[in-house]
């Protein structure tokens, strides 16, 4: 073998094949890290995440507002869809592929066969980002009573006591948006809500003094925050703040 490489054509297939097998290895390693960080994302929501409020439908048509910056960072994860139901007509979930993230932002109450679809869902592998907001504060078009307006108060104690968590809110706190510590970071909060764990919960580990839980249900998770605000838009460094929070829930929801 030592003799062979001292011919300098023999040197050169040695080192072209040890590139070759290197370069092989690294595009092998670099599919497989993109084909786990590629997830349908679908998103939950009575918030203006993937559409503008409008007060006509001539605004709702317009093509030259910018979408919710959220959409940014969610579109690193993958294809973004909202969906409308988490149940089919037959009551299993409608989500068929558990690697998907589902993004639920102040949803509407669930029906008693979304409960147990979602359950089911996140059971079976699904991991889910919750944020439940117990008295929204972000600003909206729509009057108090219109359909269109976001959910004002989650109502979300079925799955969350199937999930072993009861959401509090402490109604003296003052108004106001501050900055509180969420997941080693600052996050913007504004009158946000608190989980305790109810009962007996394994599956649950509460973070930053209730504002946020980490469960493992099943073999799915599902990270949950009591407040909205985050998702409201603000530009400089509010914004820079919730770009950095929700890229830390997200890793979070995905591990």
């Amino acid at each position: 073998m030592s003799v062979a490489l001292r011919n300098p054509r023999a040197r050169l297939l040695v080192a072209l094949a040890a590139v070759a097998i290197i370069a092989s290895s690294l595009w092998i390693a670099c599919r497989d890290v993109a084909a786990r960080s590629q997830h349908p994302v679908l998103v939950f929501t009575t918030l203006p995440l993937l559409w503008h409020e409008s007060a006509g439908i001539n605004d709702l048509l317009r093509d030259d507002m910018a979408p919710h910056w959220s959409l940014r960072i969610l579109r690193t994860m993958g294809e973004v869809r909202g969906i409308d139901s988490l149940a089919g007509p037959d009551g299993r979930p409608a989500i068929a592929q558990t690697s998907a993230l589902l993004v639920m932002a102040q949803p509407r109450p669930l029906s008693p066969v979304e409960n147990v679809a979602l359950d089911q869902w996140v059971r079976a592998g699904g991991h889910v980002l919750l944020f439940a907001d117990p008295m929204l504060t972000g600003p909206s078009t729509y009057a108090p009573g219109d359909r269109r307006r976001p959910q004002d108060v989650v109502l979300l104690s079925p799955i969350l006591g199937r999930w072993g968590l009861e959401l509090t809110v402490d109604e003296s706190q003052p108004e106001g948006e501050r900055l509180t510590s969420m997941l080693g970071g600052a996050v913007p909060v504004n009158l946000p809500g608190r989980f305790r764990l109810a009962g007996q919960s394994p599956e649950c580990q509460l973070r930053d003094g209730g504002l946020v839980a980490l469960c493992r249900i099943g073999r799915g998770r599902a990270v949950a925050v009591a407040d909205a605000a985050l998702l409201e838009e603000s530009e400089g460094s509010g914004r820079d703040a919730r770009v950095q929070a929700l890229e830390a829930l997200l890793r979070a929801s995905d591990e």
